[in-house]
């Protein structure tokens, strides 16, 4: 049997954004597509009728996270875990499984097979300049906006066209909203947004979570590696973690260039301010210290001398499957657990756990994030195939958790199951899995009319106190089940 503790690891690491940091993400995604349909109107000629129509439930329920493009063709893949294409739009249009298979025969496509072998092997190179798996709420919104300009393409053109150059836009507006001089700069629009604004795109950090950093810092080496240039996390950490945020780490890894951080040897360079200087020798690196870019293999080095071992075994937390997860570990020889607010957003079995951007995040247009409705043009057969993003978790990961303080309320020495490639019987989704069949029921719960009679807000009123009421019977039990003695079983199983 699989198990897993974080007392077993000398030094535990952490991404920042959707790790430690909670967004708004329904404030952030609807931003976030409003300056880049913007970009792509005023700066490349699209059709604002195609682009810039307000966003409906329909279209918000139209993105999510973890979608495949195929830039040439203009299309939209969902793949189970095997690389077989499941599901494809034609910009916003849904085709069918005879589409599916003229374009793609046998439901398949060398881009994407190489990505299902190694998504490394498609980060750069070939593969790269045709496809891209949209992985966080950063990227989300261009499936929507990509969808949307291939369909503008179409109409012009009185139909399809041989080879779409959207994505080509798309992709210069996305940088000139998050390249890194933006922030500094106030250009961009989305850190405009975000700085002055804070409140509505960002959650305060839970104080469980602050006061748990601070107590793991005293028995364990603690380190932050982010992709966010330090001026940008200085200013998300300060407003939801705290001023003192940089004290809960013994080492801070800025603009980390993830997954390369994790393979590559590109130097780490001094911070005077927020601005680069001069490079930093492996050997110079100290703890305490705050850098940018860098290397994986150096700073593992450093966690060596601190804690006077040659190999000291290392745990890194985070969001992104490929940046945090199957890079460090597959790559790298970390141990990863993945924080997974769609777990929270689905639903886990026996756990009913309100996410306030669970309308968002969930889709009832592609479904579930952890699996896939195995598409044979029969209506009454619904059956499913994991996702290409449940696979890495199971694979790449000892844990997986909807959030921080899901752990940071345990003791350090708690035993998890933990995932196990030689017995399926067992898993590492804490507290309990995915109830991939809840979507449609979450759904409908969120989508109500919004006008509505004094007798139906009545009759809504009392269903919505009928249903926390049971989430607190749910939420009393687990807790009791969680303290108890580890000899009694869990109801996640």
């Amino acid at each position: 049997m699989s198990t897993f503790k974080l007392s077993d690891y000398d030094c535990i690491g952490f991404d920042l954004d959707h790790t430690l940091l909670w967004y708004n993400v329904t404030n952030m995604v609807e931003m976030e597509y409003q300056v880049l349909t913007k970009y792509l109107v005023t700066k490349k000629n699209y059709n604002p009728d195609f682009l810039q129509k307000p966003l409906t439930p329909k279209d918000i329920d139209f993105m999510q996270k973890g979608l495949v493009l195929d830039f040439d063709r203009g299309n939209i893949l969902k793949p189970d875990s095997k690389g077989v294409i499941q599901h494809v739009n034609h910009g916003s249009t849904s085709l069918s499984l005879a589409q599916i298979n003229s374009i793609y025969p046998n439901q398949r496509w060398e881009s994407l097979d190489a990505f299902i072998n190694n998504p490394l092997d498609v980060w750069e190179g070939p593969h790269s300049k045709k496809m891209r798996a949209l992985m966080d709420y950063y990227d989300m919104p261009a499936s929507l906006a990509f969808a949307r300009a291939v369909d503008d393409i179409d109409s012009r053109n009185g139909g399809e066209v041989e080879k779409y150059e959207a994505w080509n836009d798309v992709t210069e507006a996305l940088t000139n909203m998050y390249e890194r001089g933006q922030f500094k700069k106030n250009l961009g629009e989305y850190f405009v947004n975000l700085k002055s604004n804070p409140d509505k795109y960002l959650r305060k950090c839970s104080q469980e979570i602050v006061s748990w950093l601070k107590e793991l810092k005293k028995t364990r080496v603690t380190f932050l590696v982010t992709g966010s240039n330090l001026d940008f996390a200085d200013f998300t950490a300060t407003h939801t973690i705290g001023e003192d945020w940089r004290s809960l780490f013994d080492v801070i890894v800025c603009f980390a260039k993830k997954p390369g951080f994790f393979t590559g040897s590109r130097p780490f360079l001094a911070l005077e301010g927020y601005e680069e200087a001069q490079e930093v020798k492996g050997d110079e690196l100290i703890r305490g210290g705050i850098y940018s870019q860098g290397n994986w293999k150096e700073l593992k080095s450093l966690f060596g001398k601190i804690t006077g071992k040659s190999e000291p075994k290392c745990l890194y937390l985070g969001d992104n499957l490929i940046q945090d997860v199957f890079v460090p570990a597959g790559h790298a020889g970390l141990d990863t657990v993945v924080v997974s607010e769609e777990m929270h957003a689905e639903g886990m079995d026996h756990i009913t756990l309100p996410h306030p951007d669970a309308e968002t995040m969930l889709s009832n247009y592609w479904g579930s994030y952890f699996s896939v409705k195995i598409n044979n043009d029969n209506n009454g057969v619904k059956n499913f195939e994991k996702s290409y993003w449940s696979f890495l978790i199971e694979n790449y990961s000892k844990l997986c958790i909807p959030s921080i303080k899901l752990i940071a309320r345990n003791p350090l020495d708690k035993i998890y199951d933990s995932f196990d490639k030689n017995d399926l019987t067992r898993h590492g989704y804490y507290p309990a899995k995915p109830n991939v069949p809840a979507i449609s029921r979450q759904l409908s719960l969120l989508r109500e009319p919004k006008q509505q009679s004094l007798n139906e807000q009545r009759q809504r009123t009392f269903k919505m106190k009928k249903m926390l009421d049971k989430q607190a019977e749910d939420n009393e039990l687990r807790e009791q089940i969680q303290n108890r003695d580890l000899a009694v079983p869990s109801t996640s199983k």
